[in-house]
């Protein structure tokens, strides 16, 4: 067998593994900029959700070009993100994730009653258009502007109010306007992971972007550290590869899976990928090989 035809038996079986590991990682930096922030939201499964059906009318009701309904998949989330971040933000830790969440159940409820999102039976039919390019240049685009806007200073007044609230608004930081913006651009990037996935899922529907989903974004960006752009990468790459790796133990695979995520819990506590950790490691290891 050549290298082309093992290439394509490959891809016609794993594609869709390796689209939705893209797909994740864009949700993981989605969650990773809330975070940053210092706010627990759970609104990006239903953000996702909206990104997903506006996309999808877009390209199947109106013949839009795919670029331009991806656009509207980002566009329309942020501006639902504005219009509900502005009473909401006032909340904090684990208000906040029950009043995003209650908007996530919000959503899914429109959904379920709606005729051109196809109620409860979702829309099937989604046109196929997401390449494994497109994943790749966005996925490249969020990762570049991600890293310069932690480098900046909205990245630096993102920091300050993730460590410490109260001591960044006397410094004159403008605490409530981050915030928004913060919401504003991981809804975003959660609607245009929507809109990519969609297009490669060929059918979606409401409960695609209920609880359960919201809490696996989430524990993406958590289990591969949110200290910076690397830890939920490598996070959502590994719980994408998970239940593919595990798929011989069937019925155990949820249990292993859970266990997994325990013990990455009790004992890195900041993720897998913790610079300080790490350097820490390296420089212990140093230690022993001078002596």
């Amino acid at each position: 067998m050549g290298f082309m035809e093992w290439w394509d038996g490959f891809w016609a079986t794993y594609n869709t593994v390796i689209f939705s590991i893209g797909v994740n990682a864009m949700l993981a930096l989605s969650i990773y900029v809330t975070l940053s922030c210092g706010l627990l939201s759970l609104a990006n499964a239903a953000f996702m959700g909206i990104g997903a059906y506006t996309a999808s009318l877009l390209t199947m009701q109106f013949d839009l070009p795919f670029p331009i309904a991806l656009a509207a998949g980002g566009v329309l989330p942020s501006l639902v993100a504005l219009v509900i971040g502005i009473p909401t933000l006032r909340l904090s830790g684990v208000y906040l994730a029950m009043a995003t969440l209650g908007f996530g159940e919000v959503v899914r409820v429109i959904v379920l009653n709606l005729d051109i999102t196809g109620g409860p039976m979702g829309l099937n039919g989604v046109p196929p258009i997401t390449e494994w390019w497109h994943i790749v240049l966005i996925l490249g685009v969020t990762i570049y502007a991600l890293a310069r806007l932690r480098r900046s200073k909205t990245g630096r007044a993102f920091e300050a109010i993730k460590e410490d609230e109260v001591a960044a608004r006397l410094m004159g930081v403008n605490v409530a306007g981050y915030k928004l913006l913060a919401f504003v651009i991981g809804a975003a990037i959660a609607g245009v992971a929507g809109g990519l996935n969609a297009h490669y899922t060929f059918t979606i529907g409401p409960n695609n972007y209920g609880f359960e989903n919201a809490v696996d974004i989430l524990t993406m960006a958590v289990f591969g550290g949110t200290s910076n752009l690397i830890g939920p990468m490598i996070g959502s790459t590994i719980l994408s590869l998970l239940p593919e790796v595990l798929r011989h133990f069937k019925d155990f695979r949820l249990a292993i899976n859970g266990l997994i995520l325990i013990l990455v819990v009790l004992y890195l506590p900041k993720g897998i990928w913790d610079p300080r950790r790490i350097r820490a490691f390296l420089g212990r290891n140093a230690e022993k090989k001078v002596k």
